[in-house]
């Protein structure tokens, strides 16, 4: 795959519009000529607030995302957000350690689930977050959330979709994604939502 058909795609494997968006980057992987290229960013990062304390339900996944990344190789972080994001979203657990160990169980890396955990709950991976978390802000700016998406020379938030499309729709929704952000005179176009994401 040549190198101009990548698709970095950011993440955070807690917030359900990104898991919208990544299932949709990954059926335009079947209809288009791409690939995408995983990265973490962090929701926990966006709000932030000086002094307060990380709530382990919005941190301990993201950490293990990087965990993963350091210990089993960057190749392997797509497997695992795809695992643990169906955990979290489509199974709907709310465990997130038991989301985690199960995502490493059927990825084939549960011998590595008591270090990644063990990782997880601690800032030991913190830095390598924030500069895959500001790799993505300084391609789209602060005002804004997960995912990233970068194809080529363009990157934009989102696109935030409450459903999935599906085959030829997918491409088309991201034919237009990449036209429009490829303007550089273009920053928002924005309507409020009135449905609560699907995963199927």
């Amino acid at each position: 795959m040549a190198e101009n058909n990548v698709v970095n795609f950011w993440f955070d494997p807690i917030c359900p519009f990104a898991w919208v968006t990544s299932r949709w980057i990954r059926e335009v992987e079947q209809v288009r000529d791409i690939t995408v290229d995983w990265h973490v960013m962090s929701l926990g990062i966006l709000n932030d607030a000086e002094g307060k304390e990380k709530d382990p339900n919005v941190w301990l996944p993201v950490r293990a995302a990087v965990a993963v990344e350091q210990r089993l190789g960057h190749d392997r972080l797509g497997e695992f957000y795809t695992a643990v994001g169906t955990q979290i979203h489509n199974n709907d657990v709310s465990d997130r350690e038991a989301a985690v160990r199960t995502a490493l169980e059927e990825i084939g890396a549960s011998k590595q689930a008591d270090q990644v955990i063990a990782d997880a709950r601690t800032d030991v991976n913190d830095k390598a977050l924030a500069s895959s978390h500001q790799q993505a802000i300084d391609l789209v700016g602060n005002e804004v959330g997960t995912p990233v998406v970068q194809f080529g020379d363009t990157a934009f938030f989102g696109p935030v979709l409450s459903k999935i499309p599906r085959g030829e729709e997918a491409g088309k929704i991201f034919d237009g994604a990449v036209a429009l952000a490829g303007y550089p005179y273009f920053y928002e176009l924005k309507r409020s939502r009135d449905s609560t994401p699907r995963f199927d």
